[in-house]
Order: structure tokens, then C-alpha cells, then sequence
């Protein structure tokens, strides 16, 4: 398996979220992962760091984040230049899937949890 170093954008320290949940069996599936979010933490051994460093290793962003706090994470999105993102659920947003398409990034409204669950992440 190539690893597709995967940059969840929502982590959280919160055991109970989709976003926490998803660093954790990323780890655990061998995949390597940034957490970014707002608040200082750690998940699956990894650090949580602000959107501020831009990554450009990085090809999957899965997105924990909802539309209505996406807009000034557009710029950092984008400037990262994945080769996918994928929209979790309640996070869909065509704007953005629109621009991320027109810069040649894959996107997808799909669960990562799902994905990883089945094999096709």
C-alpha cells in the first residue's frame, strides 16, 4: 500500500468525533496524517497544529470542518494543493469542491471512516 499522507483538517481531541476517530484509524491502518484544528492536543501520537504551515506532501485533506467555517480555510486548502479531498459528511460544499476542481484537486463527498472500512481509501 503507497501511503497517502492524509491531512485531517478538523482534528480533535474530543474521543467522541469523526475527526478524532479518523486520525486514529489512519494510524492504525499505517498511513501517515498531520492534525490540524484550533486547539493544542495531540491525537494518534500527533500533534494538532493550527492551518498555518502549508504542507506540500500531502495527498488526501479529509475535511471535518462544516461549510459555514470553511470559507477562510479556502486559501490554506487549496494552497496545500492535495490531489484529493475528501467531504465527510455535513461537510459537502460545492463551492469549494468547484474550485478545488478547476486546480485539478479530486474531491469527494464520502466518509473516510467508510472508505477505510472497506478498503478503498
Amino acid at each position: 500500500m503507497a501511503d497517502k499522507k492524509t491531512l485531517v483538517l478538523g482534528a480533535t481531541t474530543s474521543e467522541g468525533r469523526y475527526a478524532n476517530l479518523a486520525s486514529n484509524r489512519l494510524v492504525s491502518k499505517g498511513y501517515s496524517i498531520v492534525n490540524v484544528g484550533l486547539r493544542d492536543g495531540e491525537v494518534a501520537g500527533v500533534p494538532i497544529e493550527k492551518p498555518e504551515v502549508i504542507h506540500t506532501d500531502i495527498d488526501t485533506i479529509t475535511l471535518y470542518v462544516g461549510p459555514a467555517h470553511q470559507e477562510e480555510l479556502y486559501d490554506y486548502i487549496l494552497k496545500t494543493k492535495p490531489k484529493r479531498i475528501i467531504f465527510n459528511p455535513g461537510t459537502e460544499n460545492p463551492k469549494l469542491r468547484r474550485m478545488a476542481n478547476e486546480q485539478g484537486i479530486k474531491t469527494e463527498y464520502a466518509c473516510t471512516l467508510v472508505l477505510l472500512s472497506v478498503g478503498e481509501y
